[in-house]
């Protein structure tokens, strides 16, 4: 057993809020859970120390029909080619009235899935409320549990 704390950054874009508002609902998550993970908007987010983490969490809204928004650009780019192999996950913030629910974080996910270890994704309609803070938890525990596996710290599982 180990005392080690997984190094854990949170990136994000919003442009309404909402997402804003759910990235602090995750990192409230994993607080609860003994995690101390460093928080940046993606513009004040050194790509470079992409490296350092053992854990990157994405959180994005979507644009247009189901884009990626501009500023996350670079972020995407950046993990598609990282070297290190960290855990990861992505949240992100829609609107069911588009075409395109969340599509952005399906994108992100497509792309974890295959150049990570991909352990959550979560998706929320519009402002996050006090119910989705449950749904927080839960995703913060399956990044600290794949982390935990991964890592050799817990057994493995069939799931």
């Amino acid at each position: 057993m180990t005392n080690y704390k997984p190094t854990i950054a949170i990136v994000y874009a919003s442009a309404t809020g909402h997402t804003e508002s759910l990235t602090q609902m995750v990192a409230d998550a994993l607080v609860r859970q003994g995690a101390q993970p460093d928080v940046f908007r993606v513009k004040e987010f050194n790509l470079a120390e992409l490296c350092c983490y053992d854990i990157v969490l994405v959180g994005t809204y979507t644009w247009m029909n189901g884009e990626i928004p501009k500023q996350l650009h670079g972020l995407y780019e950046a993990m598609e080619h990282q070297d290190k192999t960290p855990i990861t996950g992505v949240f992100g913030t829609g609107d069911r009235c588009f075409a395109t629910y969340c599509g952005a974080v399906d994108l992100f996910r497509d792309m974890l899935h295959a150049t990570t270890v991909l352990a959550a994704t979560l998706k929320v309609e519009q402002m996050p409320s006090a119910d989705d803070c449950l749904r927080c938890d839960a995703f913060a525990e399956s990044v600290l549990t794949k982390y935990s596996h991964h890592k050799g710290l817990l057994p493995a599982t069939n799931s």
